[in-house]
C-alpha cells in the first residue's frame, strides 16, 4: 500500500468541509435573482447541504438577519422579479469593523461558505471576505451587463425587453404628435442596455458612455428623416452620457421641433424575468453549488460563448469591459 504524500494530507486537512452555505443578494435588484436563489437552495439541499438565507445583502449579514431556507421557501419565485431575500447597499460593510462583524456573524450561524448574487460592488464585498479567509462564490446579477468576464448578467435580457416595449409604446404617440423623443435608460459606465435596446427597437440614434457623440450629427439624421416624411424620431440615451433634459434643449434648438424626454428609471429593474434570465439563474445557481462541493472558492460563475463557466474572482473584477463595436455599427447603419 502506498503512503500518501504528507503535503497532500496537510492540504486536504486545510480545506473546510462545507456543511452549510449562505446566500444573499446585494446592490440593485435584477430579474432572475429569484431564479438563482431557487436553484442555489435546491441544488444545495439535494446534495445534503444546509442553506441560510441572508436578507438585505451585506447589511443584513452584519445585522444577523438570517433564516434557514428549505425547499418550500423558494417555491413559486422563479417567475417573480426583484429578490425574495431583499437587497440593500451597505456603507457599514465597507469599513473594517463592518467586515469583521460580518465574518463573526457567519461563524456564529455556522455558515461555511457564501454565495453572493450581485454586481461589481457585491463582488468586491465577496472578494474582501475571501481575502479574510472565508469561502465565497459570486453570481452575476445586474441589469447593466457591466461585468466583462461574462457575456450576460442576470436581469440584462429582461431589462432590454422592458426598454424595447417602452420604445414601441412611445413610437405610437410620437408618431401621432410628430415629436422627437429622448428615452433615458440606465447605464452610467456601460451602455449595453441602450445599445441592445436601440438595435432591437430601431431607434434613430444611440448615445452611450463608450462613444463620443456630436449632437449636430444627431440633428442632421433627424432632419434627413423628416425630409423623407418620417413623422417621429427616437433617440436612446444612457444615463452616463449626460443630463437628458439638457440634451433635449440643445437638440430642439438645432431641429426646431419639440423634443420630449422619458426617463425609464427603475421600471427597468422590475418585471417578470425573461426565459433567458430564468434559465441563466438556474444554471448559475447550479454551478455555484458545484464549485463549493469541489472546494473551489473565490470564484465567480458566468456564461461565455453560450457555455456556463467560472473564473477567479479577482481576475473577473480586473477584466476590462469590451465594447461591441459590431452591434453599434449595425445600429448606425440600420438607422439611416
Amino acid at each position: 500500500m502506498s503512503v500518501p504524500d504528507m503535503d497532500d494530507v496537510a492540504m486536504a486537512d486545510s480545506i473546510p468541509r462545507i456543511k452549510r452555505i449562505g446566500v444573499l443578494t446585494s446592490g440593485g435588484d435584477a430579474p432572475g435573482m429569484n431564479a438563482a436563489i431557487r436553484a442555489t437552495v435546491r441544488i444545495a439541499l439535494y446534495n445534503g447541504l444546509k442553506v441560510s438565507g441572508i436578507r438585505r445583502g451585506f447589511q443584513g449579514l452584519i445585522e444577523a438577519d438570517i433564516d434557514n431556507l428549505e425547499l418550500a421557501d423558494v417555491g413559486d419565485i422563479i417567475n417573480r422579479g426583484g429578490t425574495k431575500l431583499l437587497t440593500a447597499r451597505s456603507e457599514e460593510f465597507m469599513t473594517e469593523a463592518g467586515q469583521k462583524r460580518a465574518l463573526d456573524v457567519l461563524r456564529m450561524f455556522e455558515i461555511d461558505a457564501l454565495v453572493v448574487i450581485g454586481g461589481d460592488g457585491s463582488y468586491k464585498g465577496a472578494k474582501r471576505l475571501w481575502e479574510m479567509g472565508f469561502p465565497t462564490i459570486g453570481i452575476p446579477g445586474t441589469i447593466d451587463n457591466d461585468l466583462a468576464y461574462t457575456d450576460l448578467t442576470l436581469g440584462f435580457d429582461t431589462a432590454v425587453s422592458t426598454v424595447v416595449s417602452a420604445i414601441n409604446n412611445l413610437r405610437d404617440t410620437s408618431s401621432s404628435h410628430g415629436r422627437v423623443s429622448i428615452v433615458e435608460v440606465m447605464g452610467r459606465h456601460c451602455g449595453d442596455i441602450a445599445l441592445f435596446a436601440g438595435l432591437a427597437g430601431g431607434v434613430e440614434d444611440i448615445l452611450i458612455p463608450e462613444r463620443k457623440f456630436d449632437l449636430d450629427d444627431v440633428a442632421r439624421k433627424i432632419l434627413q428623416g423628416r425630409r423623407r416624411g418620417k413623422l417621429h424620431s427616437i433617440v436612446l440615451v444612457a444615463e452616463g452620457v449626460g443630463k437628458s433634459y439638457e440634451i433635449a434643449e440643445r437638440l430642439e434648438a438645432l431641429i426646431h421641433q419639440e423634443v420630449r424626454v422619458t426617463v425609464l428609471g427603475y421600471l427597468q429593474r422590475g418585471g417578470t424575468p425573461s426565459v433567458t434570465d430564468r434559465i441563466l439563474g438556474a444554471q448559475f445557481g447550479q454551478r455555484a453549488v458545484e464549485l463549493l462541493l469541489e472546494n473551489k472558492f473565490g470564484r465567480v460563475v458566468g456564461i461565455r460563448d453560450n457555455k456556463i463557466m467560472d473564473q477567479d474572482l479577482e481576475a473577473a473584477l480586473n477584466e476590462p469591459k469590451r465594447f461591441d463595436q459590431a452591434k453599434y455599427d449595425l445600429a448606425e447603419l440600420l438607422s439611416l
